[in-house]
């Protein structure tokens, strides 16, 4: 940081008015050009001497020159003035040309099995726009991290935040199965022969584990079950079951991919365990960079073709 003794106070207008009569050659040509008087633009300069407590032009009756200290503040000042503009520039665009560096954090079930193919089909969309992603099952703080857009899931509402947050998709928490164990055996046709299968559990399905389903009419069906093999995450949940380890637990958003290719298949379609969101957060909803406003609508729209591509669960 640049100590405040260090820097030049006053009016941007003055310091411009100095480089314009630097490179028109005289106080009259820049009044024009800038569209002021001559008096002025004059004032101006005598200010600008002034706070830098030096003299940058000698004035004649007949013309106007450069000190040795003038043309050396001139051509920093030039440089700083095109690098402001360039920004000015570059600032403005962003609310209105998708370009720039997206920085995006996702849980990491999306960020292994979801987000992928999305980001190389943007990518490929927008080459103007490179994307960083940051995969924690932890919130992180928008403002700290520099982050852009976080997407987040949840049963129930987000907590209040100082943030905009909307929703992209809904999703439905249900059963599973790899199609090479269901090969084996007979599938469970009510919840309560969910007991006679190993079960794959995690987040906070720990210890014995009861499981609430929901069918289509709303009946309920409380199960006591003890998951044979626990993870931290459904990513890697999903993977027990494509390896054969019994029936799951998944997100419908997590196992969309699976379930089209048929390496999934849902078990007690008619019931399922939770609903929920899958939120987008910004620093900004209308008023967010280009960048982050196009990435939120493309990504609502690929949720919305990779859903209608599985099998529902009611």
């Amino acid at each position: 940081m640049v100590d405040r003794t260090e820097t030049l106070s006053g009016s941007l207008d003055d310091l411009q008015a100095f480089c314009a009569v630097m490179e028109f050659g005289s106080i009259s040509a820049a009044a024009r050009q800038l569209q002021e008087t001559k008096g002025s633009v004059s004032r101006r300069l005598s200010r600008l001497e002034a706070r830098l407590g030096a003299a940058l032009l000698a004035r004649t009756s007949r013309a106007v020159s450069a000190t040795e200290e003038g043309t050396a503040f001139y051509l920093k000042a030039r440089d700083a003035l095109s690098l402001l503009a360039e920004a000015t520039n570059d600032a403005r665009q962003s609310s209105s040309v998708p370009q720039g560096h997206l920085r995006i954090t996702a849980p990491m079930d999306l960020g292994i099995d979801v987000l992928p193919p999305m980001l190389v089909q943007f990518r490929a969309l927008h080459p103007q726009i490179s994307v960083e992603l940051l995969l924690t099952d932890a919130p992180l703080d928008l403002a700290a991290n520099r982050v852009d857009l976080a997407l987040r899931a949840t049963p129930g509402n987000l907590p209040s935040m100082n943030y905009r947050a909307s929703i992209l998709c809904g999703f439905t928490l249900g059963l599973y199965a790899g199609n090479a164990y269901l090969r084996q055996g007979t599938a469970p046709q009510h919840p309560t022969e969910l007991a006679l299968h190993p079960l794959v559990t995690c987040r906070e399905l720990v210890g014995t584990t009861s499981l609430g389903l929901t069918d289509k009419r709303g009946k309920t069906s409380e199960i006591l079950l003890q998951p044979s093999i626990r993870t931290s995450d459904y990513a890697s949940a999903q993977r027990l079951l494509l390896a054969g380890a019994g029936i799951g637990t998944l997100p419908d958003l997590v196992a969309a991919r699976s379930l089209a290719s048929g390496a999934l298949l849902p078990v007690l379609p008619e019931w399922h365990i939770s609903r929920g969101s899958l939120y987008a957060i910004s620093l900004g909803g209308a008023e967010a960079p280009a960048r982050v406003r196009v990435f939120r609508e493309f990504l609502r729209t690929e949720l919305a073709l990779l859903q209608a591509q599985t099998p529902a669960q009611t």
